[in-house]
């Protein structure tokens, strides 16, 4: 959807507008809320060419795909609650999960107790072991005993060398490379209680993907937001504040705001406050946030590769962590008889892949998928496409409850907003809906 001409529209002297800056969903949802309420005029304002954050889509096999892989759960209602408020959820499918591990040369299926008894890369104790840890995490409903404890120590205890080897441990090295070591238990247990309650009636994990992908609720957001009198600007960056004028410098030119609500990473938005010494606490605990990046592959392919959605990648020096068959949850037809596929990988910023060219990615990657799946042909290959992602994760220690920044920001009428904040569960759409839920809410009463 194209963004509203003429920035001119941005701003009155007389009633300047509510500044969100960003169009994630935490942003369009958020104008959304406020808007809806009667709290215009707003402005959203976007730095890239696209709205949407991780889940805008891009064009592929014909239509809409998210830039990095999505899909929902039964346990997200507060965006299946907007899902069904913008009537978009005749679009939404559910399908049975199927994840699997790849280890010592094989690709090993793990969904159910029988999977993991014939998991031999761990030991029959360990297997035990790993399967009385999971339910008991699944049914455990408080995490503050868990916060100052990382995950590594708390699983390598209860789990066992076995079961960390084989399992735990690489799949923290993987999501956190550098700090895995450092992640809070908390953090771990809100991933693995999050997933074990998105079933139904002892079904498998059911997850959820929209017909037309995730830009169908995006561009909802947006046309429901501009009937409402939002006006929407793409290319769009905000510089700098100026707390005391209430106004933002925003590609070189000084705007008024009523408001303003940064929506984006809490170490871009140390970047932009004004350098008075009074914020210099507050820069360094936004600066306290460390975050890796991210990259996605996504190809489509006339071959069907592998039989999982979700395959982790547990394999010592594997070049990434995870590959998705996203055409497991949205059948190939509706995308023109492709199946389309994502790789992905979470790097810091100054690691060696995070550098190379796409092609030269492009080929590494093949090269070790077709170690997993020999059958592979990269020749086959129809459309490829490499996204990369600063600040895509953020570090959840475990003194992060001391780092987390208040949405309430010390300067006057500007707020804070992102992923950061949420603890201790991880990003996500429903977050991001749920977080501009709440951040609505907190203005409107202010």
């Amino acid at each position: 959807m194209p963004p509203d001409p003429g920035f001119q529209n941005m701003s009155s002297p007389h009633h300047p507008p509510t500044l969100v800056a960003g169009g994630g969903l935490t942003g369009l949802t958020l104008a959304y809320r406020l808007a809806k309420a009667g709290a215009g005029p707003i402005t959203v304002i976007e730095r890239s060419d696209h709205f949407g954050g991780l889940a805008a889509g891009f064009e592929i096999a014909g239509t809409s795909l998210e830039r990095t892989y999505h899909h929902l759960f039964l346990t997200d209602t507060d965006i299946l609650e907007l899902v069904e408020e913008l009537g978009v959820g005749k679009n939404l499918r559910w399908c049975d999960s199927s994840t699997a591990i790849y280890l010592d040369g094989r690709v090993w299926p793990f969904m159910s107790p029988l999977d993991l008894l014939r998991f031999k890369p761990c030991s029959l104790i360990g297997r035990i072991r790993l399967g009385l840890v999971a339910l008991y995490l699944q049914k455990r409903t408080n995490w503050r005993g868990l916060a100052g404890e990382t995950a590594a120590d708390w699983m390598a205890r209860a789990c066992g060398a076995s079961g960390m080897a084989s399992v735990w441990g690489p799949l923290l090295r993987g999501k956190f490379d550098r700090y895995a070591d450092r992640v809070s238990m908390a953090w771990l247990w809100a991933r693995i209680h999050i997933r074990a309650n998105s079933r139904q009636d002892g079904r498998r994990e059911q997850l959820g993907y929209f017909q037309g992908g995730f830009a169908v609720i995006v561009d909802r957001l947006i046309e429901e937001s501009r009937r409402l009198g939002v006006v929407f600007q793409a290319n769009s960056r905000l510089e700098t504040l100026d707390p005391a004028g209430h106004r933002a410098r925003v590609n070189g030119e000084w705007v008024p705001y009523r408001r303003c609500v940064f929506t984006g990473p809490s170490q871009a938005f140390a970047t932009m406050l004004p350098q008075e010494p009074n914020l210099a606490a507050y820069r360094r605990q936004l600066d306290s946030i460390d975050y890796l990046c991210a990259i996605c592959l996504v190809f489509s392919s006339d071959q069907a590769i592998g039989d999982q959605y979700w395959l982790n990648i547990n394999e010592p020096g594997a070049p990434f962590l995870v590959f998705i068959r996203h055409t497991r949850l949205l059948d190939p037809s509706h995308y023109g008889g492709r199946h389309l596929y994502y790789i992905g990988a979470y790097l810091p910023e100054d690691h060696p892949q995070y550098s190379l060219s796409d092609e030269a990615l492009s080929a590494r990657w093949y090269e070790y998928l077709r170690r997993i799946y020999p059958g592979f042909e990269p020749s086959r290959v129809q459309e490829r496409h490499v996204f990369r992602f600063r600040h895509a994760q953020h570090i959840v220690d475990t003194a992060y409850a001391e780092k987390i920044p208040a949405y309430k920001t010390p300067l006057p009428d500007v707020w804070l907003s992102n992923f950061s904040q949420i603890f201790p569960e991880d990003r996500g759409t429903n977050f991001a809906v749920r977080e501009a839920n709440k951040l609505a809410r907190l203005i409107l009463d202010s």
